[in-house]
């Protein structure tokens, strides 16, 4: 690595990153207004705002600004930031000092926006930014204080608030219903007059009754509309409340007008009135389908264990999840879900581990087997110890990947968000047009309708709903079925995926070798021949390594213990034994080391033919044998391979193995491009090399020398059931070991970007086709609010059959 680069990466290290909760936004000008206000701010790097999920991503140097400076710049643009709530039971208070100490103490936790203690109550609710602030940190707080504290099992604060305004829409929206009621029977009537001049039945409102009812909407519930239009031209910019508001104002204040003068006959006030109550409509149907979106997040919040049994001083004591700690022994009865994330230290069972990996069958556990969080135990009682709790588990891991996947934008929402950014100012210059040039053509009041029209039914709220709706749906359903992505970008990239490069050990098979022939040339006997090799390989992590390791004791031999062990990536180990030096690996390890092999030359070229890993053994630097390993193909390889063919991809294997092991699985499975024998430092270069050839790749594998070619490929996929470098390493992560995932996740990209595409297309089609109908006189400002509201909806419902997609 070079000096540049090296200080560049630290000063990447150094950047943090903030997800902030955003209130107030109505439509996407109002998400790309506050990322222009962020990315302003400085020592801010990348801001990018989701109108979707209501959040703004942040990241930015510590040194130059703050979390503080973020939440004014918010304020300032219009809007206020919202963090996630917890209530924490505090326990040891005693008076009002009490009670003040501890928020004091609490309000001092970086990431801390407010916090309120209950003396009465004996709680303290503390609001807060995730990812600056945690429910320890703030548990910590309060025993700094000298105080004891614990969360307080209540429902979801996020959720609660979004059900808190879903409400209060519903009653404005009662409200305005009701009161546009008597303008929709005078329009039906009057209709019916124009179709049928014989109609006998009239209904009319005396223009100081409409005057009072609308005014009553205008200024309730338009209130809403007002303030927000305020905050947006405060901050020099538009939005649609400025739409909103300018259309219903005009239609209000001509109509006003013609009362006050006497020209009854030319009153609009229904326009505004029908208006308002049509958006509000669209808003509520459109919360409560936004809501739909994050239903994966909320299916895998519901997954979790409310309370353990923990082993305290000898006895089995239930105590809430959040008293779990590292160490602790868990024991989980048949039916029970587990806890926490451990490793069985006694007893057996099956586990139903669907709802995490998407692995319909139950998985058979003993002892020293992993368990994860949020699973169901199915049959035996055992007892585990914890290894990973709270936010550390496997189920937080995955909620923060799916929130952070969904908070991301996708590249394809970039065009959106530029015309979504000058949309309402070039719409404001159309309406005014149309009002100029009707107004001398036709008069004023067509010129109004038109004008109102025009602006009402340019709404920018579908275009900015677009893509990331769909994005939460596709990686929430990802989620469900076992496929974990990490952001939007990487979904994106997935459909373009022309090539697929599969990694052998533990991709395509297994992963868990076995030991099949051990071959001694004479100068040991093969049991000490495989003693010695398990013996140098006790310090190996490798899946080879393990297998000769666990060949050995299940003979019951006595292993030595290694006084010196090297591992040598792709080539092998060396080891010192019992005084002797020896090498375990492939012929490169010993044509490197001058180790004459002409002898085993045969015999490994009979095994490899076979498709099974032939590993040299020296002792001394003579050639003493050779141990045969070979590794099943995973059931499902074979027709997911076949599958990616059907689809147009190429599928190339990559390994370290010797070419013609390489060759033989590669037949098994259908595979008929391999790279044999390539080093783990040429992995990646393999993978440049393709995308130099204009190709777009994906990277499949699940160990630590997998990691640079995931980095290095368009995407990255990861085996879950592989090393966290890898994992870590990649843009996509299987957590089923098995290739399908492979084909599930590109079909997935695939049906989302559909998804994407028609809404992108419909959002555009909508105000292409419709201004100008509007601008022309021949949609009515109601038809236009109508419009306006189910163009939101259609594209937030479109997104919603994704839900629908099933993996194969």
């Amino acid at each position: 690595m070079t000096t540049e680069t090296a200080s560049r990466g630290a000063r990447v290290e150094q950047d943090e990153h903030v997800t902030l909760g955003i209130v107030g936004m109505t439509c996407a000008a109002c998400a790309r207004r506050i990322e222009k206000g962020l990315l302003k701010v400085d020592g801010v790097k990348a801001a990018a705002v989701n109108l979707a999920t209501e959040k703004a991503t942040v990241t930015y140097d510590p040194e130059r600004t703050s979390v503080e400076d973020l939440i004014d710049a918010v304020r300032r643009i219009g809007y206020d930031v919202r963090g996630e709530t917890v209530t924490l039971a505090v326990r040891g208070m005693t008076c009002a000092a009490c009670a003040a100490r501890i928020e004091r103490q609490l309000k001092k936790v970086a990431g801390v926006l407010d916090a309120r203690v209950n003396l009465a109550a004996e709680t303290a609710t503390v609001d807060y930014l995730p990812g600056k602030a945690d429910v320890d940190a703030l548990v910590a707080a309060v025993r700094k204080a000298g105080y004891d504290a614990a969360i307080d099992a209540g429902a979801d604060a996020e959720e609660e608030a979004r059900q808190r305004t879903y409400l209060e829409q519903k009653r404005a929206l009662l409200t305005s219903a009701l009161l546009s009621l008597p303008f929709v029977v005078q329009m039906l009537s009057d209709f019916a007059a124009q179709a049928a001049p014989q109609w006998p039945w009239r209904f009319h409102l005396p223009p100081y009754l409409q005057l009072v009812l609308a005014t009553v909407v205008q200024f309730t519930v338009g209130m809403r509309f007002y303030r927000g239009a305020v905050k947006a031209l405060r901050a020099r910019s538009a939005n649609m409340d400025v739409l909103v508001a300018l259309g219903t104002s005009a239609a209000y204040g001509y109509s006003l007008y013609a009362v006050l003068t006497g020209a009854t006959h030319q009153l609009y006030f229904e326009a505004s009135v029908i208006i308002l109550t049509l958006i509000l409509l669209g808003k509520l149907l459109e919360a409560r389908a936004k809501g739909q979106t994050s239903a994966a997040i909320q299916k895998l919040m519901r997954l979790q264990a409310k309370t353990a049994r923990v082993i305290r001083d000898g006895q089995e004591v239930d105590v809430p999840l959040e008293d779990v700690r590292v160490g602790d022994l868990v024991v989980v009865r048949p039916g029970e879900k587990i806890p926490v994330d451990g490793v069985i230290v006694e007893g057996s069972t099956t586990v139903d581990e669907s709802m995490l990996t998407g692995e319909s069958l139950p998985v058979p556990k003993g002892v020293g087997d992993e368990v994860i969080g949020a699973t169901l135990n199915k049959h035996g009682a055992f007892t585990f110890r914890a290894t990973k709790v709270g936010k550390d588990t496997a189920l937080a891991q995955i909620i923060k990947l799916v929130e952070e996947a969904q908070g991301s934008k996708a590249p394809i929402q970039r065009l959106a968000d530029k015309i979504s950014g000058v949309f309402v100012p070039i719409v404001i210059g159309i309406a005014g047009l149309t009002f100029a040039v009707t107004a001398v053509t036709s008069g004023v009041a067509p010129a109004l309708v038109s004008a109102v029209a025009v602006l009402v039914i340019a709404c920018p709220c579908a275009l900015g709903l677009a893509t990331p709706t769909a994005v939460m749906v596709g990686t929430g359903k990802g989620a469900e079925t076992g496929i974990l992505i990490k952001g939007a970008e990487h979904l994106e990239n997935a459909h373009r995926i022309t090539t697929v490069v599969l990694d052998k050990t533990g991709t395509i098979t297994k992963g868990e070798p076995e030991v099949t022939d051990v071959v001694a040339s004479g100068a040991v006997a093969e049991d000490e021949l495989l003693r010695l090799a398990a013996s140098a390989e006790r310090g190996s992590e490798h899946p080879l390594g393990e297998a000769i390791v666990k060949a050995a004791k299940e003979k019951g031999m006595t292993l030595a213990e290694p006084s010196r062990f090297h591992a040598i990536p792709g080539h092998g180990i060396e080891a010192e034994v019992e005084g002797h030096t020896l090498l375990v690996g492939n012929a490169k390890l010993m044509r490197e080391r001058s180790v004459d092999i002409s002898a085993l030359r045969a015999a490994q070229e009979a095994l490899e033919a076979q498709g099974k890993t032939a590993m040299l053994v020296a002792i001394d630097g003579a050639a003493v044998g050779l141990l045969a390993v070979a590794d099943t193909v995973k059931p499902t390889s074979a027709e997911a391979v076949r599958r990616l063919r059907a689809m147009g991809i190429d599928v190339i294997m990559m390994t370290g193995d010797n070419r013609r092991t390489a060759e033989a699985i590669a037949r098994e499975v259908g595979i008929d491009q391999v790279m044999a024998e390539v080093l783990p430092e040429d992995k990646a270069a393999m993978v440049e090399k393709l995308k130099g050839e204009g190709k777009v790749v994906a990277m499949v594998g699940d160990g630590i020398n997998d990691a640079p070619a995931l980095a290095a490929a368009d995407v990255g996929i990861a085996i879950g059931t592989g090393t966290d470098v890898a994992i870590e390493a990649a843009n996509i992560t299987l957590m089923r070991g098995d290739l399908m995932g492979i084909v599930n996740a590109i079909r997935l990209s695939k049906a989302t970007m559909r998804k994407i595409r028609q809404n992108l297309f419909w959002a555009f089609a909508y105000n292409v086709v419709l201004i100008p109908v509007a601008a022309l006189g021949l949609l009515t400002p109601i038809l236009a609010g109508a419009a306006m509201a189910a163009s939101s909806v259609s594209v937030v419902t479109n997104a919603l059959l994704l839900r629908r997609w099933k993996p194969v």
